[in-house]
């Protein structure tokens, strides 16, 4: 028999799952994304970068799904919970989707910050990752994991308990003698 606290453990791993994805999309939405040189006219070609929020703006509304994911896992249960478990999924694919789209590896300009371009966009593919993880083991254990005041809920419905004194007495009202067995 399994004890209460292992069905407590995907429950914690999907919180982390998706608080650390949540956070790690949020900071590589402010990180440099793109650079190119432009023509600034009297100031010649300058380097122009923009931030990942700027190149995708999907980035922060999708950290606030992941964000809000961590509560609709807590709070609900059974297919609610999988439906948001299958939402996570299609986001964190989303993600990973925006973190590698128009990525390139060579043709940076002349003092383009390379490191943090690729560190942006690796971090949100690694969110992505880690939001696909959080939604795929909120559908496996969906069924098992506790749900917010799952412990104030009435039981599952129980037969209550007969006092046999009180058969006895009903016996005998129906004009049974309940000390003989027949």
């Amino acid at each position: 028999m399994t004890s209460p606290a292992s069905h407590k453990r995907p429950l914690w791993t999907i919180t982390a799952a998706l608080l650390l994805g949540a956070a790690l999309l949020w900071g590589s939405s402010r990180l440099v994304w793109t650079a190119q040189t432009r023509d600034a006219g009297i100031r010649g070609i300058v380097l122009d970068t923009r931030i990942g929020d700027q190149v995708a703006s999907a980035l922060v509304p999708l950290a606030v799904l992941a964000l809000a994911g961590v509560a609709g896992m807590v709070a609900t249960g059974g297919w609610a919970r999988r439906v948001l478990s299958v939402v996570l999924v299609a986001a964190g694919a989303a993600m990973c989707w925006v973190a590698v789209d128009g990525a390139h590896w060579s043709g940076y300009p002349t003092g383009a910050p390379v490191t943090e371009i690729v560190t942006g966009r690796g971090l949100a593919l690694l969110a992505g990752i880690l939001v696909i993880a959080g939604g795929l083991l909120g559908v496996r254990y969906a069924r098992v994991m506790p749900r917010l005041g799952a412990q104030y809920s009435a039981p599952s419905v129980k037969k209550p308990a007969r006092d046999a004194d009180a058969e006895l007495w009903e016996a005998l009202s129906e004009g049974e003698d309940p000390t003989t067995d027949r």
